[in-house]
């Protein structure tokens, strides 16, 4: 006699085999936010949909708030790749990082994602405080590398908020290559050493 389990019944817990859980979630939250929107997407639906109890969504993420964070995170770490951006000819790095995110933002997924309102938003800011500016400071080195840091994810912040989040006329209206064009010279500056000044 086989006692067994059905083959389609959900056990409660961590599955067998131990598989990537947390990625499994912010997959099934990712289709589920997109499919349905933030607020009609429930924390059941998610589990239900990655196949794990819903505890595991409090325990691995705290939060729906907690989950939505992480999958806009996981999108921003997809599309802006700081090991491959940092990477190559420090000569063509501002270049780089203007694409970087401007093929982000142009994602139709993402662009979706970032409507969300104030999660969203939140979300944006922590990846740009704590995995760009901080990657940017570690990849620069010396005793100006946060301001220069902090520059360039002003300059990137700004393009952000004037073409995709509150955008203006003009600067929506250009190609991505024409914003590389435009704003290449201000990174530039914004990675150039500082001169030291006399006290």
């Amino acid at each position: 006699m086989n006692n067994a389990p059905p083959a389609s019944a959900r056990t409660r817990g961590r599955p067998r085999g131990n598989p990537p859980i947390r990625e499994s979630l912010v997959s099934a939250a990712r289709a589920l936010f997109l499919e349905r929107g933030y607020r009609r997407t429930t924390l059941r639906a998610v589990a239900g949909a990655a196949g794990v109890d819903p505890a595991l969504i409090a325990y691995h993420f705290g939060s729906k708030k907690g989950l939505f964070a992480d999958v806009m995170q996981f999108q921003c770490a997809n599309a802006l790749v700081v090991d491959d951006v940092l990477g190559g000819d420090p000569a063509t790095l501002p270049d780089r990082l203007i694409d970087a995110v401007t093929d982000l933002w142009e994602d139709s997924d993402f662009r979706q994602l970032s409507a969300r309102g104030d999660e969203a938003a939140e979300a944006i800011r922590e990846y740009l405080e704590h995995e760009l500016l901080a990657r940017l400071v570690e990849f620069l080195g010396g005793r100006d590398a946060t301001a220069r840091a902090t520059a360039v994810v002003t300059v990137l912040g700004g393009l952000i908020y004037t073409r995709y989040l509150n955008p203006l006329p003009t600067p929506s209206a250009l190609t991505p290559s024409e914003t590389r064009r435009i704003l290449t010279p201000a990174l530039r500056a914004a990675l150039a050493p500082r001169p030291r000044t006399t006290a």
